[in-house]
């Protein structure tokens, strides 16, 4: 959004921002945002940042704050014939890595905060099935309003 020739980004959307540059970090899968999952998914698996949901703020007042908790959803998915619990699974530590590494995204945000994994297997048409796993990220920040 440019506003009187500068540019500028929501609260909301420069954490989400922060978020997808730490998933880059990631050293081999496919990092997307907001992507539905391809026809192929590469050997290294692939990571699909979700936004989801900033929810109910809690607001306090003078000055006027805005308290979010907001839930964004990472997608883990892996395609290994032998081991794709064990790909999963180091995917999913070098995510738990990355985010304990910096919790504030580097000040974007006051804390990250990822839950356990709910795995599940996704089948493939005459194929092996994808491992994939769904990690709710919760993203605690504050903002002057409900849209900035």
């Amino acid at each position: 959004l440019a506003l009187g020739g500068a540019v500028h980004t929501t609260t909301r959307e420069e954490v989400l921002a922060a978020l997808f540059a730490r998933l880059q970090l990631i050293v081999g899968p496919l990092v997307q945002r907001g992507s539905v999952l391809p026809e192929r998914v590469p050997p290294e698996g692939m990571l699909n940042l979700r936004d989801g949901d900033p929810g109910e703020a809690e607001v306090t007042m003078s000055p006027r704050t805005y308290h979010y908790e907001h839930v964004a959803e990472i997608e883990v998915v892996v395609h290994v014939a032998s081991n794709r619990a064990v790909a999963l699974d180091m995917l999913l530590e070098a995510l738990g890595l990355v985010l304990s590494t910096d919790p504030t995204l580097g000040g974007a945000c006051d804390w990250t905060e990822a839950e356990a994994p709910a795995p599940v297997d996704l089948p493939v048409a005459g194929g092996i099935a994808y491992k994939a796993a769904v990690i709710p990220v919760t993203l605690v920040y504050s903002t002057t309003g409900p849209l900035a």
